[in-house]
């Protein structure tokens, strides 16, 4: 009897260690590494300025590039870019206002004559709009502002 006890023991495989040990906690670390998976899409995925920017193609993108990294010349001073996402931070302090369903940020460049472009620049929001317009000559580099929200930017990037 001992002897037959013995034999049914040596022939049940023996379950591997990390075998059970996972099959018991798989649903846990799945858990786990779906939660750290939904946290690292929502970080990486969160909309901002350039995010919210559409893409251009040849002669266009040149020019947006142009205008939002136009510095008056000094490369240690605030650019276009900066200014305006300054000034909308400062009108949505402590807001993903990018993220907001009602925030649309729409910007068109227009061919005027060979070298030169019109670039608008449409903010809207809960709250209101900001309209930005400029002409851009890519021969000279030069911007000119159309409307006083666009002067106020190049003056803030001139004389800053």
């Amino acid at each position: 009897m001992v002897r037959d006890k013995k034999k049914k023991d040596e022939e049940k495989p023996k379950k591997s260690g990390l075998k059970a040990f996972l099959k018991k906690r798989a649903p846990f670390y799945l858990a786990a590494v779906a939660l750290i998976i939904i946290s690292a899409q929502s970080v990486l995925s969160e909309k901002n300025f350039e995010n919210s920017l559409p893409e251009f193609s040849g002669d266009e993108q040149i020019v947006v590039n142009t205008l939002l990294n136009y510095n008056a010349g000094v490369e240690s001073k605030l650019s276009v870019k900066e200014v305006i996402k300054n000034q909308i931070d400062e009108e949505y302090p402590d807001e993903k206002i990018y993220g907001h369903k009602k925030t649309v940020l729409d910007l068109s460049v227009t061919n005027v004559n060979s070298d030169e472009y019109n670039v608008i620049l449409n903010f809207k929001s809960y709250k209101g709009e900001m309209n930005f317009d400029w002409n851009v000559n890519l021969e000279s580099q030069e911007i000119t502002s159309n409307n006083p929200e666009s002067k106020y930017i190049i003056d803030v990037v001139t004389f800053s």
